[in-house]
């Protein structure tokens, strides 16, 4: 069975990416999508970030009780472990839980109702008109959020050592400053990407096979996320793995 989903999986890719019939309405589609991924999931990100961002500096300045260890180290721990995991992964199942379900629901719907096949009957490439913009649009927006949720989970680490007492904002901030590595930006940012395509792709592939009525678009949508989350973890240790 799971040859079978990746066989079909690939297949579908195939027509997705075939040259669009009108260049306009995909765009039009894209910036659509565009607005729909990072304004509505803009507000979610900003509150986990920043909650996790205050959680990981308490957390860091409990387990960092020494003499010998300097305050500054809280803020270079929680830097680098936004950049490289939190912000990227966290957001990646945030967003696969939201995102994901909506794409899975909203082309299932069009399956069962027919559209689709509507679609295809007038010549058009169903595919490309319904999953290209979405893929488009998740590869360019969630790297923004995820560059926004390292932005307020940094910030939320400041605000959370300072309420606490866990850590002063000057010894903090001297800690993100310390030794900062860019190429673990560089590394949130494809795994951003990755994670994008997956959302996006695995997402609209359960939607777009489905087949029944609206139990089986619930059940897709909810199949959609598991399958998703799990290739999102694996391609987080691969890219971990060949990158670091």
């Amino acid at each position: 069975m799971i040859f079978h989903h990746i066989g079909a999986y690939l297949i579908l890719l195939k027509s997705v990416f075939k040259r669009p019939e009108k260049g306009r309405i995909y765009w039009k589609e894209t910036i659509l999508t565009m607005t729909d991924i990072g304004i509505g999931s803009l507000g979610l990100i900003v509150i986990i970030s920043t909650f996790i961002g205050a959680v990981m500096t308490m957390q860091i300045a409990f387990q960092m009780v020494s003499d010998l260890i300097p305050n500054s180290i809280i803020g270079s721990i929680n830097r680098d472990s936004n950049i490289l995991e939190l912000g990227p992964t966290i957001s990646g199942l945030v967003l696969m839980g939201k995102i994901g379900s909506s794409i899975s629901s909203q082309i299932g719907s069009m399956r069962v109702t027919e559209q689709i096949d509507a679609l295809e009957i007038m010549g058009i490439n169903a595919p490309g008109y319904l999953i290209l913009p979405k893929i488009l649009a998740g590869v360019t927006m969630i790297p923004m959020l995820v560059i926004i949720a390292i932005v307020c989970a940094l910030v939320g680490g400041l605000l959370g050592g300072s309420l606490s007492g866990a850590v002063t904002p000057a010894d903090y901030i001297l800690g993100i400053q310390d030794n900062f590595n860019g190429f673990t930006v560089t590394v949130a940012l494809v795994k951003a990407v990755v994670f994008g395509f997956i959302i996006t792709s695995v997402s609209a592939y359960k939607g777009y096979k489905v087949k029944g009525g609206a139990l089986e678009v619930g059940q897709a949508s909810t199949e959609a996320v598991v399958v998703g989350c799990i290739t999102i973890l694996a391609a987080d240790y691969v890219i971990t793995a060949l990158m670091l």
